[in-house]
């Protein structure tokens, strides 16, 4: 073998001990946890700028914490689930899964939307399955807060404030959940704990996630457009010709 075939090889193995190392040294996800994770290509996405592509996946990722917070509630409050006629939790999260993503509302407060219904959610009265109505006063809220869509192209144009609006709106319901009580003074729904004897405060990182999200998307939609005006003065005060020759 001669000395560049050697050298070739050497490098070769050298690349492949990094790729190995590198390997190992990736840390692992905390249990329980989503990994980052993206879409498999699909026709639609072509009309899709990178704008476009953040801001729908930020609103898969809130649908999912909407999803997790479904789940986590109807667990700590099964009496919940079990006015939704389900035969088992199970069925009951799937049902409000998919009454996440299409936004649809209880049948007795069919004639409500987004923050109507969360109030309702939030009012001691309310005899209906309060975590549905919650969950889902908050995704049909964060959806109308995007102009009641959930995936995003060039032609939509959105409106920062709204979205603003919206995470705080998930503050001041985050805020209620942990502080409304009943009549009988114990609150509408079990939710963060804090005792001698557990510490449960994945509510908490779910409301917060939320809320991070839709103040990115909120800020980015003003920079998006101020980006435009620049991008614009840019190209008049840069302006280059193009060479023929």
């Amino acid at each position: 073998m001669n000395g560049l075939n050697r050298g070739w090889l050497a490098s070769v193995i050298l690349l492949m001990g990094s790729l190995l190392l590198t390997a190992c040294a990736t840390p692992s996800a905390e249990p329980g946890r989503p990994l980052p994770r993206t879409e498999d290509m699909s026709f639609d996405q072509l009309g899709q700028t990178d704008f476009n592509r953040t801001v729908t996946i930020a609103m898969r990722d809130n649908l999912a914490s909407l999803t997790r917070l479904l789940e986590k509630l109807y667990r700590r409050n099964p009496a919940e689930w079990r006015k939704t006629g389900a035969p088992d939790i199970e069925t009951a999260i799937q049902r409000g899964r998919q009454a996440i993503e299409s936004g649809a509302t209880p049948p007795e407060l069919a004639s409500l939307r987004d923050i109507e219904i969360l109030a309702v959610a939030l009012d001691p009265a309310y005899r209906g399955d309060r975590v549905g109505a919650f969950i889902v006063g908050m995704a049909n809220m964060i959806i109308s807060a995007h102009d009641s869509k959930t995936r995003f192209y060039v032609s939509d144009v959105l409106t920062a404030q709204h979205v603003h609006n919206a995470a705080r709106n998930i503050e001041v319901a985050a805020w209620l959940l942990a502080s409304r009580r009943n009549p009988a003074g114990q609150p509408l729904l079990w939710a963060n704990e804090m005792n001698d004897v557990a510490t449960n405060l994945s509510f908490e990182r779910e409301f917060g996630q939320l809320i991070g999200r839709l103040d990115l998307v909120a800020n980015l939609l003003d920079e998006n457009l101020r980006r435009v005006g620049i991008n614009y003065m840019q190209g008049l005060l840069f302006f280059n010709f193009l060479p023929v020759r």
